[in-house]
Formats: C-alpha cells, sequence, structure tokens
C-alpha cells in the first residue's frame, strides 16, 4: 500500500474557490495538517502539479492531498510479533489486543509492543502508514484498539474521543458486585499519595464518570458492562474498587489471584466510530478471550 492521497473532482459549484477553502471545507483538514504537507512536491497538487494554496480552482481540474508521512517521525522500529488485525483500509487498523502486550513502546519495552508490531506489518506489506495511536488499553486489558494511519485520521478520530462518535464497552469481572445492577460512577481520580502507578478517587482530581450495567451475578463475582465518559488512567480499576467490587485480578486496587487469571479481568468488548474520512459509522465487537471466560459459569456468559 503507497502512500495516502485524498482527491476532490472539482464541480461547477466548487470553481472559483481557493485551495485552502476546499481543502478546509471539503476535505476536513485541519490547519496543523496541511502545515505538515504544504511544503512537500506532492503534498497538494492541482492536476497532478504541485501548487499554492491561494490558487482558484477551476472547473474540471482535480485537487489532491498527500495524508501520509513523507517518512516515520513517531520513532517506532519495527519490531516481529502477533497482531490479530479485526479490520484495516488506508486510513485506519482496528486490532484486537492480547492482555499483557503493551501499546506504546517506552521504558524497557522499545521493541515488543503493539505499535513495534504494526510497524513490522506495515514495513512486510509496503505501506507507508506510521504509528498513530487514537487511545490507549492498559498492559493487561484485552480487546479492541483504533490506530490511525496518518496524521489527519489521528486527528479526526481523537476529536470523537468521549462523544457519541467514538464508543467504547467494556466487560469486566468484579469481585464482588455493584450496589445497583446499573447506575454511574462520578468520582474525580487522581494519583495515590506515594505512588508512581496507583490513582485513586479524590476531591482534588480530574473529572470521571463510568457508566455500568451488571449483566451477572453468581458466588463471589459479577458480570459488568462498561462504557465511560472520560478516559482517565486506570478509570475503570478505579471506579470499581471505589464502589467495593474491584476486578478479579487487580493486583493494584484489588486482590492478585494468578491462580484464576493473571490480570485485571478487562476486556475492551465493542468498538464503535465515525470513519475518519468517509464518516461512515463502523462498529466492531470481539467476545471475551478465554482467561475471562473462565471466570464466568456458562449461565452467565451472552
Amino acid at each position: 500500500m503507497s502512500a495516502r492521497y485524498l482527491a476532490l473532482k472539482i464541480t461547477p459549484e466548487l470553481a472559483g474557490l481557493e485551495v485552502n477553502t476546499l481543502l478546509r471545507r471539503q476535505l476536513g483538514l485541519s490547519g496543523t495538517v496541511l502545515r505538515r504537507v504544504k511544503w512537500l512536491e506532492d503534498g497538494i497538487t492541482l492536476d497532478g502539479a504541485r501548487v499554492n494554496v491561494r490558487v482558484r480552482v477551476r472547473e474540471g481540474q482535480t485537487l489532491a492531498v498527500r495524508l501520509t508521512d513523507p517518512a516515520p517521525t513517531s520513532g517506532v522500529v519495527p519490531a516481529e510479533g502477533p497482531l490479530d488485525i479485526v479490520y484495516e483500509d488506508p486510513d485506519l487498523i482496528v486490532l484486537n489486543k492480547a492482555a499483557g502486550v503493551l501499546v506504546h513502546p517506552g521504558h524497557g519495552h522499545f521493541d515488543d509492543t503493539l505499535g513495534n508490531f504494526l510497524m513490522d506489518h506495515y514495513k512486510q506489506c509496503g505501506d507507508k502508514s506510521d504509528f498513530h495511536p487514537v487511545h490507549r488499553l492498559d498492559k493487561g486489558t484485552s480487546g479492541l484498539l483504533a490506530v490511525a494511519k496518518h496524521p489527519h485520521a489521528q486527528e479526526k478520530l481523537k476529536n470523537q474521543l468521549h462523544t457519541g462518535g467514538f464508543r467504547r464497552v467494556y466487560l469486566a469481572v468484579c469481585d464482588g458486585a455493584p450496589p445497583q445492577p446499573a447506575g454511574t460512577v462520578d468520582a474525580p481520580i487522581g494519583r495515590a499519595e506515594g505512588s508512581l502507578m496507583a490513582r485513586e478517587v479524590r476531591l482534588d482530581g480530574l473529572p470521571a464518570r463510568t457508566h455500568y450495567r451488571v449483566l451477572g451475578r453468581w458466588e463471589g463475582r459479577a458480570l459488568v458492562e462498561l462504557e465511560l465518559d472520560t478516559g482517565r488512567t486506570h478509570q475503570i480499576r478505579v471506579h470499581m474498587a471505589h464502589l467495593g467490587c474491584p476486578l478479579t485480578g487487580d493486583f493494584l486496587y484489588g486482590t492478585e489471584n494468578r491462580g484464576l487469571i493473571g490480570r485485571p479481568a478487562l476486556h475492551s468488548a465493542r468498538l464503535e466510530l465515525l470513519h475518519p474520512v468517509t464518516g461512515e459509522r463502523l462498529r466492531f465487537a470481539q467476545p471475551l478471550p478465554e482467561d475471562m471466560r473462565k471466570l464466568i459459569p456458562e449461565e452467565n456468559i451472552r
């Protein structure tokens, strides 16, 4: 897959408008994205020739803009590793992340993350895309994750976060159960005193809202569906612990029990988003992985 371009055929209604106006209003490109590409030889062209954004177009011409970075800027190195690809097109890729895999490279993990595996996938396919994450999942969380292929898609998708355009629904197994069959936890979250990792509900924290619905209860546990209005670090884990029902296997906010499960029992089960270029609503779903299914009696699995 070569570099990604967007093209616009100039109709009579569009004739006479400036290139800049068409790029922003018709193709939805931001000033930030345009500044990245306008200096490229093939960044903004009219009938294949490089043009200034102040040029006025004529009927029948074709305006094109390059979306793909001319060279990777993320610094993420390609490294071979497993990828479970749910969906892929020239603008984005949706992955089913395995538990135990980090999304972003960082201290001590420079070549064993989803970002590294994705860059290797692009390399093997001849895809010029770079790593442009939209949202994140904790290392222990499994399930659906959307990653943009170029800055325009990343910007459009990030602007959808925490709106009706971008919905993420999680499934969790909890030790105990929330006090009500359904409800909302509206409790600010901040860094826990004396810890670099842990968060806690605290009055001076950042606003955080989690909606929950209990799908099933059994001996000492519950299967809970959750949806977030905000995206604070460890939000689901902190809010469920705050209700007195921490996630099963949560070493930080509950009780670690590797005999049951080797991670907090949390799965990104459903994802909906508006395509960053076409505007089409895309919907994805992934069933519970085996380590979480084993925690749930068969009659409680939907």
